[in-house]
């Protein structure tokens, strides 16, 4: 009889460079753990390799000088609206620098009190609502007297000022406009980037409905420049700081990975195991309020094993309803066989009802993502088994 269910391993692999071969790393690291930690591998495990790594080792990076000739050539009147940026060094910091450097002037659009994944301008908490004329903007001096703390609580860094230095040194003007609603950025321009993530469509629709020459983020580097990495689909959304001029884009060949290293494992173990890469989580910090997911998508590419939602019933609730009198084994046999003739679909049944309408991808992409963490663990691979077991499982 089982007495674990679902086990989640971080995999140790040498560090990964790129034109390295992921595949070959991959599989031959979950073999070498699966000996020294004496685990086997069964049908329907799930092999999760962080997207970092991925788009390392396809070598897809822009240089700072890259983005902006792009921005150039979108934008050849030389001055930006940039709407709903994130306010982030490792994220968006770099592309600024890109933007500036193409630029003559930009006129930036900070959502208020917070950006889009929780990044605080100001704390909530101490807020005084009456104090702000939201949708103005504010010069510097103006800037010191209202805005004086715009300290993030954890770096403990002032992004507006970050941001102001970062875009003057590439020697570009800079003004800041506080506000929730992206047409605000027409009563100063025409051009616009906006650089929302999860809402990217809608606020490109909005803006361009109302007479915007808009592009998204997503747009930008896009195709290669002079040689470039791009990312058809994402362009510089994803991509993170590698060097002070350097950026490593969202991964591109994740679905040809995914299914080579779904294949080498079968030859290589004679199971069925489910392949995906993974970014950020879809989490959100309850206390600092941050929601971790900065990435697109939390898996840009996965195995077809991993479409869809969980069909699961609440144990709960039959427990609590339908074997209300029984108790022990007999309820716990009761729910076994409640599990096995469970409807194959169960969508809106009263038998769900509580449990977690989410992808299956977003699911383990955020388990695996708190287990890999974002440092130094050096576990850029994630082993999940058991993760499609229930109770009826022997």
């Amino acid at each position: 009889m089982r007495n674990v269910g679902t086990v989640v391993r971080g995999i140790r692999t040498p560090i990964i460079k790129e034109n390295d071969d992921l595949v070959t790393i991959v599989v031959n690291s979950l073999l070498e753990a699966s000996k020294s930690e004496n685990f086997h591998f069964r049908d329907k495990d799930v092999v999760a390799i962080t997207e970092a790594v991925v788009g390392i080792s396809e070598g897809n990076y822009v240089t700072v000088s890259d983005i902006a000739l792009d921005i150039e050539r979108k934008f050849p009147s030389k001055k930006i609206g940039i709407v709903f940026p994130i306010l982030s060094r490792n994220r968006f910091s770099m592309i600024l620098k890109g933007i500036a450097r193409g630029m003559d002037k930009i006129t930036m659009l900070l959502s208020f009190p917070s950006d889009e994944v929780g990044n605080g301008i100001l704390d909530e908490d101490k807020l005084d609502q009456s104090k702000y004329n939201l949708g103005s903007v504010f010069n510097e001096s103006a800037y010191r007297l209202e805005f004086g703390d715009f300290i993030h609580p954890f770096t403990g860094i002032n992004m507006v000022d970050f941001y102001k230095e970062l875009v003057e040194s590439e020697n570009c003007e800079i003004e800041f406009i506080f506000a929730n609603d992206p047409t605000e950025i027409l009563n100063y321009t025409n051009d616009v980037l906006n650089c929302d993530i999860h809402t990217r469509f809608r606020t490109k629709k909005i803006l361009k409905e109302k007479g915007a020459n808009v592009r998204g983020l997503f747009e930008i580097m896009s195709e290669p420049i002079n040689n470039s990495g791009f990312n058809p689909e994402y362009g510089l959304l994803g991509s993170n700081k590698a060097t002070e001029e350097r950026l490593k884009l969202f991964p591109k060949t994740g679905r040809e990975l995914v299914l080579k290293i779904q294949e080498e494992l079968k030859k290589q173990t004679g199971k069925n195991i489910e392949v995906m890469v993974y970014g950020d989580g879809a989490f959100k910090d309850p206390v600092g309020k941050i929601w971790e997911l900065a990435d697109p998508v939390v898996s840009p590419a996965y195995t077809s094993g991993l479409e869809g939602t969980p069909n699961e019933i609440k144990l709960k609730y039959f427990s609590d309803n339908k074997f209300a009198n029984l108790k022990g084994n007999e309820l716990k046999e009761a729910i076994k066989t409640e599990i096995r003739n469970k409807q194959s679909n169960l969508k809106g049944n009263m038998a769900s009802q509580g449990t977690t309408p989410r992808r299956l991808t977003d699911l383990i992409g955020s388990l695996c993502d708190l287990t890999s963490g974002s440092g130094d663990k050096g576990t850029p691979v994630v082993l999940v088994q058991g993760y499609f077991d229930n109770l009826a499982d022997e």
